[in-house]
């Protein structure tokens, strides 16, 4: 092929693009936050870091402001960054931010289904019945916390049997959690060696079925959202949830207080104080012990386990900061950004227990504080949740003083990868009995 053979081509597939950029911008977005230039079909994923996405996304509100618009492929996202306007969206306008997104990593399977995945009618049926099934079976009662603290009892034995040496406590924490969820599902715990409990914990984000008919009242309705579908991706939110947040979130407090050993021993000296060695912790401690409570919340802002929450969509048009965002729109809720906003935080970038605290050393709210989200859509298992760090991570430095197995100042807290999720570096320690 000649010179100008090559030169045609070139010109009209430039001019191809130029018309597709156009047509694509000339679509019903007309009024929509600004944002980086996308590509034809490729939107904007070529200008970010798919393994540093959260670093990406939070670099490119520095330049285009608390709230702009991202490509992903040929749909448009609008980005939510800092406290300020993800308070505005998800607390303020609540309604209007509630339907959720598409989430190609588990669209597929989900097929919209679920609590976390569902949206319109079906997920408010399931969210309320899900609550007043939790409430049935003990959720933020005595019950349920008598459950935590046998099972952390259990944990506990199983360190015990590391005789100090090192380990890796993933296996272990995992196993905690999903116990917990398994007292809630089936009524039952399991043991840590117990094969099906095992088979559970390594199909935690596959699909199964329910040995259950709490569906059977409905099966011959065609308009119910209670079928075995339903239900057994209802569950399998439930267990991933319920053992992979609270399993990571403890992981990566173990480790930072590795790093930081002046902070267990504030620790040690709070529980030996309110607690002392010869009783289990409880719920009713909590509200003597503020440090222990600024440092679990300190925890969870700085591991920044789920730093972008699942993506939103807007459930009707609507005018926001003077844009137009249309029903449908997906919103992806830098959740992160609330939670190391400089005008919420002091000293965002660091783990401060003093975040949590005010000058008189009592505990302190902080509403940039979004670990568990915001709005219609915080998370459901919060008060569980609170109740497991708590009463998990007292008993254990109750028990025990970590060593770590280098200097502290060598560990590194980053993590190993931040997308969707992020999550600590493996790590071994030691349990020295107290």
């Amino acid at each position: 092929m000649d010179f100008s053979g090559t030169l045609s081509i070139l010109l009209a597939m430039s001019i191809t693009c130029v018309l597709l950029l156009s047509l694509w911008k000339r679509k019903n977005w007309s009024n929509l936050p600004p944002g980086p230039t996308p590509l034809p079909f490729l939107g904007n994923m070529l200008q970010v870091e798919v393994k540093e996405l959260i670093k990406s996304l939070r670099k490119l509100s520095e330049t285009y402001g608390p709230m702009y618009t991202f490509y992903l492929g040929s749909r448009p996202c609008v980005v939510l960054s800092g406290y300020k306007v993800l308070k505005e969206a998800l607390i303020d306008k609540a309604e209007e931010f509630s339907g959720r997104g598409d989430f190609p990593a588990v669209q597929m399977w989900s097929n919209g289904n679920g609590i976390v995945y569902g949206t319109g009618e079906r997920w408010r049926q399931l969210r309320r019945f899900a609550i007043a099934t939790f409430k049935n079976f003990g959720m933020g009662k005595r019950s349920m916390e008598e459950r935590i603290k046998e099972e952390a009892q259990v944990l506990v034995a199983e360190f015990r049997k590391t005789e100090g040496k090192p380990f890796d406590p993933t296996f272990f924490l995992s196993c905690a959690g999903s116990n917990i969820i398994c007292t809630l599902v089936f009524g039952e715990r399991f043991e840590y060696t117990d094969e099906k409990f095992l088979v559970l914990l390594n199909l935690i984000n596959s699909n199964w079925k329910l040995m259950s008919s709490t569906w059977g009242q409905e099966k011959n309705n065609p308009h119910t959202h209670f079928n075995e579908e339903t239900m057994s991706k209802t569950t399998v939110n439930l267990f991933f949830a319920g053992t992979e947040t609270v399993s990571s979130t403890l992981r990566y407090g173990l480790l930072i207080l590795l790093r930081h050993p002046e902070i267990e021993a504030k620790l040690h000296e709070e529980i030996d104080r309110v607690i002392g060695s010869h009783r289990s912790p409880c719920m009713e401690d909590r509200s003597r012990m503020p440090y222990m409570d600024a440092v679990l919340h300190e925890i969870q802002r700085f591991a920044d386990i789920v730093p972008m929450g699942v993506p939103h969509t807007v459930t009707r048009d609507i005018e926001f900061r003077g844009y137009t965002l249309p029903e449908g729109m997906n919103i992806i809720p830098l959740l992160c950004t609330a939670q190391a906003d400089p005008t919420q935080f002091k000293n965002p970038d660091c783990f401060d227990p003093s975040h949590f605290l005010d000058e008189n050393g009592r505990f302190r709210r902080n509403d940039a504080f979004m670990a568990f989200s915001a709005g219609k859509r915080v998370c459901l298992g919060e008060s569980l949740a609170i109740m497991e760090l708590f009463i998990f991570l007292t008993s254990i430095l109750q028990s025990f003083t970590l060593q770590a197995l280098v200097p502290p100042a060598e560990i590194d807290l980053s993590p190993e990868s931040s997308g969707l999720g992020s999550i600590p570096r493996p790590y071994q320690f030691c349990l020295l009995p107290r």
